[in-house]
């Protein structure tokens, strides 16, 4: 699917919960301008543990520990839902249809390409996955100056109010999650995820292909790695990796649409 197509914004099925969640280094605060756009009824943006909250007990911020808590948010829920991933929220979803497709109607992402075996880690979760280093980087970031952090976040795309939610959610907690999660994915532990990445077509997917993100691949190795997944790809056109940031309403256009078609 292509945005050529024409997508008419639909009449939403309330029935079906719409669940968003968010990625690093973010909150749910990522998704704000899209929810009261999506006109639903029901829409969950759970918080990942550590990301300007508390971390469970025995919580270790591995990748798993997050695709356990991410199933656990949708079980609690009651019934399948619509379930939208960006960034490492993106991979989450995928991970959740691999293994629990009874909890979803369908899935949707912006990160299929971290299941491509060719893909390779940017520059920083490289730092981040480097003993010494990582640590060394998330001390900077954490005692920056919330007005040069903001700053820098602007720089990159992020709205002032979305940037300053960050920052102000960057502690030292979170950094500690930032390099657990990024350490467990590394190219040798994500392999098994990646793996399994034809099992996420046992519910409808889509991949939300943005040209502009300079974070994943190109919209040509996301569509076959999309591909691999069965799932359909949206291409968003000169928008970044921030999309539902940089035009809510389209983001809101092309979610609505892809949640109608899987509620007739």
């Amino acid at each position: 699917m292509t945005l050529a197509d024409g997508i008419n914004r639909p009449t939403p099925d309330r029935a079906v919960p719409v669940v968003l969640i968010h990625g690093n280094p973010e909150t749910p605060s990522v998704w704000a301008p899209v929810v009261d756009l999506l006109e639903r009824s029901e829409v969950h943006t759970p918080n990942l543990p550590g990301f300007g909250c508390p971390v469970p007990p025995d919580f270790s911020a591995t990748k798993e520990d997050y695709a356990d808590w991410l199933i656990a948010e949708i079980a609690a829920i009651g019934r399948p839902v619509h379930l939208v991933g960006h960034d490492w929220g993106g991979v989450l979803v995928v991970r959740v249809a691999q293994t629990r497709p009874d909890l979803l109607v369908s899935w949707c992402s912006d990160a299929v390409e971290l299941f491509n075996p060719s893909y390779t880690w940017h520059d920083l979760a490289q730092v981040w996955q480097t003993p010494s280093d990582g640590e060394a980087n998330i001390e900077l970031m954490v005692t920056l100056d919330p007005e040069l952090a903001i700053a820098g976040f602007e720089s990159i795309g992020i709205p002032t109010p979305q940037a300053t939610a960050f920052i102000d959610a960057f502690d030292a907690t979170m950094g500690a999650c930032v390099l657990s999660l990024y350490r467990s994915a590394v190219p040798e532990l994500l392999a098994p995820w990646r793996a399994a990445s034809a099992d996420a077509a046992q519910r409808p997917g889509l991949a939300i292909l943005a040209t502009a993100d300079t974070y994943m691949g190109s919209v040509e190795s996301g569509a076959k790695t999309a591909a691999v997944m069965g799932a359909e790809t949206v291409t968003l056109d000169d928008l970044g990796h921030w999309w539902m940031l940089q035009d809510p309403e389209l983001a809101a256009l092309v979610l609505s649409a892809w949640f109608a078609r899987h509620e007739e």
